[in-house]
């Protein structure tokens, strides 16, 4: 997947709706142990396996998890969460998605006449 650099490197914490920190807070009630994909700048997307053992807000950073691996995900970046869309799906669907605004490359005059 080709992500652009300027997203990865997105340092401001977009705030997350109140469903995903529920969510959150009830996997680690239940001591949920999966997988969990985020954007990431090393490898564009990661992953991490474990069980959320904490969530918790730094003043100027954001609100991270905390695994029981020793990781640490910022949570407006998890693109799924056990299975389930975390607060940056619709940002990763938009990748998916972004071929079929495309024009391969040509204007929208030159492609007069065909189906676009």
């Amino acid at each position: 997947m080709n992500l652009k650099p300027e997203s990865l490197a997105t340092t401001t914490y977009l705030p997350v709706a109140w469903e995903y920190r529920e969510v959150i807070e009830e996997q680690i009630s239940k001591k949920t142990n999966g997988k969990i994909n985020f954007f990431c700048r090393e490898e564009g997307i990661c992953d991490a396996v474990g069980t959320i053992i904490e969530m918790n807000e730094f003043k100027g950073e954001g609100v991270f998890i905390f695994l029981d691996n020793g990781a640490r995900i910022r949570i407006d970046r998890i693109i799924t969460l056990f299975g389930k869309p975390g607060a940056a799906y619709d940002e990763y669907d938009a990748y998916g998605l972004a071929c079929l605004d495309c024009t391969g490359g040509y204007d929208k005059e030159e492609l007069k006449g065909y189906s676009i």
